[in-house]
């Protein structure tokens, strides 16, 4: 007998596959099941056991073979007798002397001829048939394109099931909206009771019970340790994939319904054929053949031995076969009267508190919809991680972890500005534990990602300065309040200026705003900055950009901003009339924007103290006479440009005290610079001055000369009558000897000789009390040549 474990693999599958089986998939399993035993026991029957037994029958001539054959049997049925008179009797018949191959050859002849070919394979036809129903219910179980899918589905739903961050995250919603529910809830009953029953004196009020106080304390969530929150991280990222890849495509809906289809339709055609022919199955079946000459009969009579028990396997089979088809039919009524192809976590929502899940659709809202028919428990922990804002919380609780208060206090460390710095670098978050260090001062975030300031940002009592480099930062209302009355200094440099978070022009309590970012080409330069009029206490604005126009927002600080810097990236500033509104800015730089010549607006601003014009295109300064308007105007840098001549009328600038103009194409010095007898601060590096005048001398307020890189012979003996001078920068020229008035130099505490044509230095230089050996620059030969004493002495502390 063929045993039915045979066909075991026909039907089970991966344990884990049962989550994708509804209840009428496992229903048509056990069905069919059932027809494959109806098959195997029918065809273990035909094979054991003997299939027809034929007797010789003497028909009458005329007479049908079939009613001769049934009254034959009805004749040998009428013969039998009770037991005691057939064993009175002596047995007689018809003696036809046929032995027994004779009869196997006639059993065999009219099995095959004249049994109907319904009852000789009815078996054999329900194996085939219920195997085939088998492939046709678990082929896409098999099938390369599908089956890759549902492992991998079925790998990560498991592990999203058994994650302990699935258990953390739902906790903590359900434990928040149950807080928030029950508070509600309890204001309400103690309001109520309040209400009716009279206040109590104050020497009996009721101690809170400890029952009281274990309800109100909220269980605390396990936290997880790194290992398992890594694994978490790993399964968001898995869980993304593999919706980015399922969602393309509707192929496991589309196999689905095909052998769902094709199982309804192969179920119409054997219902049909069975119940047609099931009726063909008989217990006298007669024979007829021409094989008088070797058994001397042609006619016979035969007995299918096993037509009653088919008959009624069949008529079981049918009823099976009526039940599948009914769950074929359900099937196809499940899948065609709502959508498959867009599944809602609506419900899952609600009941999570999870706002942000999204809606699936394609193969992954089907094979949603089946895991809900198997169990909707799967579904709802499987969409934790979908929400990117339980991502976010995985994340916070990784760097957490990761970073620690002990961590993040070794960091700190001062900036230029001797502020407290934290500068946190290319992060994927912004820690909790940042906000413990309330000593922390300035904080620096560059490159971080979905950084969200909390309210706990509150503790940085001491926060003054904040910079984001390309850092975008969502900041709450609380937050928010919080930083507009502490936050003092703020850095924001981004690829393009509109990337800038729109709460920093909020920031009233803001002192110095540093902007940098490109002004997008299509929107228009300079268009895109926001209104400053919120920030009533600014005083230092610096926008690097691109900009080619004053951005018309600046006016709105006009009345108190201090300072203003504009570094351009080579982009020509041509629109400047907005300056002139700026009536109160003491310190004005425009840096690489490309000028030409010096603007006329800057004219305007009688506060001017200092202006900075470095990395522009001036060639002529001759607007330089204008600037005696700007009576408080201390500071000039023109440096880095391409200025050839020094115009006479630069001593009406009588207030000038520091002018920078190195790094030019300036040949020749007019005497007439140094009637600006205020100055302090003189650079002329790096031009093709050779000859300094004698006028240098009455720069008695002089304490700042550096004339290095030109190609000056000699020094003039009138620079040594400055005798408030502190530092000589006169290395890489072509001097060949140094006068010996350098020792009247007593405040000199820097000199810079190297790069020159000298072949030994004055000792009188021992003369300047102030110089030491770290002060002077010059070839370690020229200084080895000097005395022993003057050694000693610039060397000594």
């Amino acid at each position: 007998m063929i045993p039915v474990a045979e066909f075991k693999q026909f039907t089970d599958q991966q344990p884990a596959f049962k989550v994708l089986k509804p209840w009428w998939d496992v229903l048509a399993e056990y069905i069919t099941v059932a027809m494959l035993m109806i098959g195997v026991f029918g065809c273990t029957l035909q094979v054991t056991q003997d299939k027809i037994i034929c007797l010789p029958n003497h028909v009458p001539a005329g007479a049908p073979l079939s009613e001769t054959c049934q009254n034959f049997t009805r004749k040998s049925l009428n013969a039998s007798e009770p037991d005691t008179l057939l064993s009175s009797r002596e047995m007689s018949g018809l003696r036809n002397n046929l032995d027994i191959q004779q009869y196997s050859f006639i059993n065999q002849m009219c099995y095959e001829t004249a049994l109907h070919w319904y009852a000789k394979y009815f078996p054999y036809l329900v194996v085939i048939h219920t195997l085939i129903f088998m492939v046709c219910a678990n082929f896409w179980f098999k099938f390369p394109g599908t089956s890759s899918k549902i492992e991998h589905f079925i790998s990560i739903l498991s592990k999203c099931f058994d994650s302990p961050w699935t258990t953390r995250a739902l906790s903590e919603v359900s434990g928040e909206n149950q807080d928030g529910t029950t508070s509600k809830k309890e204001d309400g009953r103690r309001k109520s009771i309040k209400d009716e029953m009279p206040e109590p004196h104050p020497a009996l009020q009721p101690v809170q019970s400890i029952s009281e106080k274990k309800v109100a304390e909220t269980p605390a969530v396990s936290l997880l340790d790194k290992k398992e929150g890594e694994q978490a991280k790993a399964l968001f990222e898995k869980v993304k994939k593999f919706r980015l890849h399922v969602e393309e495509g509707d192929i496991l809906y589309t196999m689905y319904v095909r052998q769902s289809v094709l199982k309804v339709f192969k179920f119409l055609i054997i219902t049909a054929y069975n119940a047609a022919l099931v009726q063909n199955i008989h217990f006298i079946v007669p024979c007829s053949m021409e094989m008088e000459d070797m058994t001397g009969y042609d006619h016979f009579c035969c007995n299918h031995t096993k037509a009653h028990l088919f008959s009624k396997l069949a008529i079981c089979y049918i009823c099976f076969l009526g039940v599948y088809g009914l769950t074929c039919l359900y099937t196809l009524y499940w899948l065609f009267h709502r959508p498959l192809k867009e599944y809602s976590f609506r419900y899952v929502r609600e009941e999570t508190g999870i706002s942000d899940i999204p809606d699936v659709k394609n193969d992954f809202a089907f094979m949603l919809y089946l895991i809900d028919e198997y169990d909707s428990l799967y579904s709802k922990r499987f969409a934790v991680f979908l929400s990117e804002v339980s991502e976010s919380k995985l994340k916070q609780l990784n760097l957490n972890h990761e970073w620690t208060e002990e961590k993040l206090r070794q960091k700190l460390q001062r900036n230029a500005l001797g502020r407290l710095e934290l500068h946190l670098f290319m992060l994927s978050g912004l820690p909790d534990t940042v906000f413990e260090l309330s000593e922390v001062e300035a904080l620096k975030l560059e490159m971080l990602k979905d950084v969200t300031f909390p309210p706990l940002v509150a503790q940085l009592v001491h926060l003054q300065e904040l910079s984001l480099l390309n850092c975008p930062v969502k900041l709450p209302f609380a937050s928010l309040v919080f930083l507009r009355d502490h936050l003092k200094v703020m850095q924001a440099t981004f690829d393009e200026i509109k990337e800038v978070p729109l709460w920093v022009y909020s920031l009233r309590g803001l002192e110095e705003l540093y902007l940098s970012g490109l002004f997008s080409q299509e929107l228009g330069r300079a268009s895109g900055l926001e209104s400053l009029r919120e920030l009533r206490n600014l005083k230092v604005l610096s926008l690097h950009s691109n900009i080619s126009k004053v951005p018309p927002s600046m006016t709105d600080v006009s009345t108190h901003l201090q300072r203003l810097c504009i570094l351009n990236d080579g982009t020509k500033l041509v629109t400047l009339n907005n300056l002139k509104k700026l009536i109160n800015v003491r310190e004005l730089e425009l840096v690489n924007c490309n000028l030409e010549r010096i603007p006329h607006a800057v004219f305007s601003l009688v506060s001017l103290q200092e202006l900075d014009l470095k990395d522009n295109q001036l060639r002529s300064i001759e607007e330089i006479l204008s600037f005696q308007h700007c009576r408080k105007l201390v500071c000039l840098k023109l440096w880095s440009n391409n200025i050839a001549y020094i115009p006479e009328h630069i001593r009406k600038l009588k207030g000038l005290e520091q002018l920078y103009l190195n790094r030019n194409k300036i040949e020749t010095l007019p005497s007439q610079l140094f009637l600006c007898t205020k100055l302090r601060c003189l650079d002329l590096s790096n031009n093709g001055i050779q000859v300094i005048p004698p006028e240098v001398g009455v720069l008695q307020n002089l304490q700042y000369f550096a004339i290095s890189s030109n190609s000056v012979e000699t020094l003039p003996d009138e620079l040594f009558f400055c005798k408030k001078l502190k530092t000589l920068m006169v290395g890489h020229n072509k001097l060949s000897t140094l006068s010996h008035r350098l020792g009247n130099l007593s405040l000199l505490s820097k000199l810079e000789l190297k790069g020159n044509r000298l072949e030994a230095l004055p000792p009188q230089i021992g003369r300047c009390p102030a110089l030491k050996r770290s002060g002077l620059v010059v070839e370690s030969t020229l200084y080895e040549m000097l005395p022993v004493d003057i050694r000693e002495r610039l060397e000594s502390e």
